[in-house]
């Protein structure tokens, strides 16, 4: 394996950006491939089946490119397809639910702990299953978000009708008194300042991005992987739909141009799968 090969990286849209955003943080040597299937989105809607199915067909893509390793930046695709995933592919495969379960976990104060996801996740049982294996005392609430991502997808980040869908999504959160939020998807980071504005500055919002970066790191290194030389990275990005919107959207959050980007089908007899 070549240890200056890119890492890539997956998400049903633009959500896993912020994913991305924290690796680059904690590995600015690397270069990177994402793949954003706007085309599908969301998957959080989806069957455990099609997940698997969709999630299958990116990896292989990405394998296609050369990557390393590969981070399923998505919780829904974590959730439902990681271990299907690693059974199949031999290289490191990093999801990015048990790096979040964890955190919360270690800093939890009231052992009361909110998990916002789509409705798939939360379906899976998979983050409350993590966070109970670290501490099984810890009480978890899950709510579902299902217009989180859509209003992300559409830039409405600050919109009033944002900040009403998040108050009611989020009002059984504050009535059981959790100390700690998980946003558990890779979209909602971008809601970050709404949610924490209606929560309150003294609960705890845990961003998994930021988690998944830190474990992206020690695996590659206990992998031998990490990359051993400064690069002029290249990062490549590719989306199976029109990408206008996830151009503005991404070069926003990671604070930089977006130059390289290609539509491609993965559904329609494209080689790659």
């Amino acid at each position: 394996m070549n240890k200056n090969a890119a890492i890539g990286i997956f998400d049903s849209g633009v959500g896993g950006l912020t994913v991305m955003a924290e690796i680059i943080k904690a590995l600015p040597c690397e270069e990177m491939i994402y793949f954003g299937d706007l085309a599908r989105t969301p998957y959080g809607s989806k069957s455990k089946e099609t997940v698997v199915k969709f999630s299958c067909e990116i990896v292989q893509f990405l394998i296609s490119q050369g990557v390393k390793a590969i981070v399923v930046a998505c919780n829904t695709a974590s959730a439902s397809a990681l271990e299907e995933l690693r059974q199949k592919f031999s290289l490191p495969i990093i999801g990015v639910i048990l790096p979040g379960a964890q955190k919360a976990a270690e800093v939890t104060q009231t052992k009361r702990i909110g998990v916002i996801a789509t409705r798939s996740t939360i379906a899976t049982g998979a983050y409350v299953k993590a966070i109970q294996s670290h501490d099984p005392q810890i009480h978890v609430i899950s709510q579902p978000c299902p217009l989180f991502v859509p209003l992300v997808e559409e830039g409405w980040l600050n919109h009033v009708v944002t900040k009403e869908i998040a108050k009611e999504y989020l009002f059984s959160l504050k009535a059981n008194k959790i100390d700690t939020i998980i946003l558990g998807c890779t979209h909602y980071p971008f809601l970050r300042s709404v949610i924490q504005d209606i929560m309150g500055n003294e609960v705890t919002l845990i961003n998994s991005a930021e988690e998944t970066a830190r474990v992206t790191k020690e695996i590659l290194f206990c992998a031998g992987l990490l990359c051993t030389m400064s690069q002029d990275k290249r990062h490549r990005f590719y989306v199976s739909d029109e990408g206008s919107r996830f151009i503005e959207l991404g070069e926003q959050f990671l604070k930089e141009k977006i130059r390289i980007i290609t539509q491609i089908d993965l559904g329609k007899g494209n080689p790659y799968v």
